[in-house]
This record gives structure tokens, C-alpha cells and sequence, in this order.
């Protein structure tokens, strides 16, 4: 998502094989990321020898949060029941954890990773 903020226009689209280089990561991993951030509705893309990806909205109005849900929603899921002795309190002290990962989430935008992105720094 940051790489596809960096070159957001709205126009242009960025190729799997350029995604996944710059990244570093296997393009059939990184497919599978993309149709799920597809079916979010947070990215767009276009099939074809000029196809790739872009965002579907602008990076300012896609939060963290966003990105979690649409890949890994069990990272933001409260699974902990509340059975057995210690169960409540347990349930509890998860909520409230749950509830403030979900705020720091809601706090970082995809725009505000990809500024904080410099240039690789080179030394002579």
C-alpha cells in the first residue's frame, strides 16, 4: 500500500513484478495480499499487458486499520471467552488491548507510511 500511495495520481498503475521487487517479497504472496485489499475496496486494478495496481481512494483516507481488516481481520478479532474462573477478567483485559490497537490503527494512514519512506541514504 505505501508503494502504490507513493505513485498515487488516481491514473497511474504500478505492476505486480514492480511491487513485489521493491518490497522483496514473492509476486504469488503478493497477489494474494492484493485481491484482498481488492475486495476491500481499498485498491484498484487493471488486467492486461499495461495492467497493475493503484489505490481506489486517496492514501490520506485509508487508515492501518483499513489494511489489517482487509488482510488479517483475526489481528483486530477479540476471541477470548469469557469461560472458566479467570474468564471475564481475562475477556476484559483483551477488550481493552483490542480497543486501543484499534485506535493506533485508526491513527496511521497509508499516506503518513509512505511519506516517512526516505531515499536509501548511500556512503563513500
Amino acid at each position: 500500500m505505501t508503494q502504490l500511495a507513493k505513485y498515487h495520481d488516481g491514473r497511474t498503475l504500478t505492476r505486480l513484478e514492480d511491487l513485489a521487487q521493491r518490497e522483496a517479497v514473492s509476486g504469488n504472496f503478493l497477489v494474494q495480499i492484493l485481491n484482498d485489499l481488492r475486495r476491500a475496496g481499498l485498491i484498484d486494478s487493471r488486467r492486461g499487458k499495461a495492467g497493475g495496481y493503484l489505490l481506489a481512494r486517496g492514501a490520506d483516507q485509508i487508515t492501518l486499520r483499513h489494511v489489517v481488516e482487509a488482510v488479517d481481520p483475526s489481528l483486530v478479532q477479540c476471541s477470548v471467552t469469557r469461560e472458566g474462573d479467570s474468564g471475564y477478567a481475562v475477556r476484559h483485559a483483551w477488550e481493552t488491548v483490542s480497543t486501543g490497537l484499534l485506535h493506533s490503527l485508526d491513527q496511521i494512514t497509508v499516506e503518513s507510511l509512505a511519506s516517512k519512506q526516505g531515499d536509501p541514504m548511500f556512503y563513500i
